[in-house]
C-alpha cells in the first residue's frame, strides 16, 4: 500500500509540474509573439540556426501610420552573433512625407541591426537609384535611418534630362531633398538628349494649359 501511495503521489507531483511548465511556456511563447507583432525583426532573433536562410525576403518599417522603407530581396542569411542580415539582389524603396518614392537596387545588401532597429544599410554592386527624375548610378551606397542620409563613398553619377554629372563622391538628403557631389566633379552634357526633353516639356506645358 505504502508503495502504491508514493507511486500516486510522485506521479501528482509529475502532473503538477508539467502543468506548471506548460503555462510558463506559453506565457513565454505569447510574449514573444508579441514582441514580433511590434518590431517584425525581432523574428530573427528566434530562428533556429538551420532556418537562417530565407527565400523572398521582405521587411518595411511603419511609422505612425505611414510606411518609411521596405527592402526586398531574392535570398537573406541572417548572422546571429553579428546582429546582420546579408540579401542578395535587394530593391530598396524610401518613402518620402510627400508620398514620393526613391527606388534602389543593387547586387548586395548588407543590414545592419542594433536592438532589433535598422542601424544602417550597406548597398554593394551596380547600384541605381532612381529619385525626382534623376538616377544615381555607384558601386557602394550606405543608407543612415536616423537621419535619413545615403553616402556614396565611391565614384558617383548622376543623370537627369541629358546631363551627366560625375564625382568622386557623393551625399544625399533624403528628407532635405538634396544631392552632392564631393571632390573631382565633371559635367558631361548631350545636346540631342537635352533637346527632346525640352520639347517633351514644351508639348506637355502646352497641353496642360
Amino acid at each position: 500500500m505504502r508503495k502504491h501511495r508514493r507511486l500516486i503521489l510522485l506521479l501528482a507531483i509529475f502532473l503538477s509540474l508539467g502543468g506548471v511548465g506548460y503555462k510558463v511556456a506559453q506565457t513565454i511563447w505569447i510574449q514573444k509573439l508579441r514582441e514580433i507583432k511590434n518590431n517584425p525583426l525581432k523574428a530573427l532573433d528566434y530562428l533556429p540556426e538551420a532556418a537562417l536562410k530565407m527565400k523572398d525576403f521582405h521587411r518595411a518599417k511603419i511609422e505612425d501610420g505611414r510606411k518609411v522603407w521596405e527592402i526586398f530581396g531574392d535570398e537573406a542569411n541572417y548572422l546571429k552573433e553579428q546582429k546582420e542580415a546579408i540579401i542578395k539582389k535587394p530593391r530598396f524603396y524610401y518613402y518620402d512625407k510627400k508620398g514620393e518614392t526613391a527606388a534602389t537596387t543593387a547586387e548586395v545588401a548588407r543590414i545592419f541591426l542594433n536592438e532589433n532597429e535598422l542601424e544602417k544599410m550597406q548597398l554593394q554592386g551596380a547600384i541605381q537609384l532612381s529619385y525626382q527624375g534623376y538616377i544615381l548610378k555607384s558601386e557602394e551606397a550606405i543608407y543612415f535611418p536616423a537621419t535619413q542620409r545615403i553616402t556614396l563613398p565611391t565614384k558617383t553619377t548622376i543623370i537627369t534630362n541629358g546631363i551627366e554629372l560625375h564625382g568622386s563622391s557623393m551625399e544625399v538628403e533624403l528628407e532635405d531633398k538634396k544631392f552632392r557631389l564631393v571632390r573631382d566633379v565633371k559635367t558631361k552634357l548631350e545636346p540631342d538628349k537635352m533637346e527632346k526633353n525640352k520639347l517633351k516639356n514644351n508639348r506637355n506645358q502646352t497641353v496642360g494649359g
